[in-house]
């Protein structure tokens, strides 16, 4: 609550006066606009906005639920970006899942603005773009690794590298006017993840340092106490199930999990097995990883 203190009151602004002053596109105030992804799990996409310019972070689908028959996927609401074309600067995917990303075939039919993502990210779009026959044209897809900084009109957006179940996930660290907010997207403090860094928690460190002014973080399974085993761990146990097992072994995993994935193929290579991959998802992420050389196989 916004107040001022004078001697021993407290005069507070009125809930009135604060909904003038966010209805007022001149004000200086800095909008969060969830369009999903708040209180659900998937159709993540939330506007920053800062008078007359605004961005999006992701743009991703829902999963229908056993009451919605007939329903294939649930896509965002639009209708305040619709509202508000002129504004829109950027758009930022921080990784490839389809909760975060599997809805831009549609919004891009609508808004051409820049698209940025780190590698893996960006392949995946261009594949989805591609698959869906979406009649999207030209697509201005931009690379932004972790590390690197980019402006939106007046906002600077900057990658942060983050374990996940995806390679090429990132937060963002969205420098406004009025001072910093962290959206983390996705991500597991795995200090020893089968390949690549662990997570920058070095970069986190320097900017709640330099004073944050607003953060918005994963909470999937926040309730659940304890803490989840490093992704190296799963590569140990197939190698030792691989090396007892006498016939044929099926493992079921997420297509997009290219990390585990690795570690399946070096389990089976050390036991002179070959790997058959089933699945057109798990086609297309294996293609797009080999693309970018996340994927080593020596036979």
């Amino acid at each position: 609550m916004d107040a001022k203190i004078i001697g021993k009151k407290t005069i507070s602004q009125s809930r009135k006066q604060k909904a003038a002053q966010i209805n007022d596109s001149r004000s200086p105030g800095l909008r969060i606009i969830p369009l999903g992804g708040m209180r659900e799990v998937g159709k993540n996409m939330t506007c920053y906005q800062f008078q007359d310019e605004l961005i999006v972070v992701d743009c991703g689908i829902g999963f229908p639920d056993e009451d919605m028959p007939g329903v294939d996927i649930i896509i965002p609401d639009f209708t305040y970006l619709r509202e508000n074309k002129e504004k829109l600067k950027a758009i930022f995917v921080t990784h490839g899942h389809e909760d975060h990303l599997g809805a831009l075939p549609w919004l891009l039919k609508e808004f051409n603005v820049p698209v940025y993502g780190n590698a893996m990210t960006l392949k995946l779009i261009e594949r989805k773009l591609e698959d869906r026959g979406t009649r999207v044209k030209n697509p201005d897809l931009r690379l932004l690794r972790s590390g690197q900084r980019v402006g939106a009109g007046s906002f600077q957006v900057e990658f942060i590298h983050v374990n996940h179940s995806i390679a090429d996930a990132n937060a963002l660290a969205i420098t406004t006017p009025l001072g910093v907010v962290i959206h983390t997207g996705d991500f597991k403090i795995d200090y020893t993840p089968p390949t690549g860094e662990p997570i920058d928690l070095q970069r986190f460190a320097e900017l709640g340092k330099k004073g944050v002014l607003a953060l918005l973080s994963d909470s999937t399974n926040i309730e659940v106490g304890g803490s989840t085993m490093s992704e190296k761990a799963v590569g140990e146990t197939f190698k030792n199930l691989f090396s007892k097992a006498k016939g044929r072994i099926f493992v079921a995993t997420f297509s997009s999990n290219i990390y585990r994935l690795q570690q399946i193929i070096d389990a089976a290579e050390a036991e002179n097995r070959r790997v058959c991959l089933l699945g057109r998802s798990m086609l297309n992420v294996y293609e797009a990883a080999n693309s970018l050389g996340y994927i080593k196989s020596h036979k």
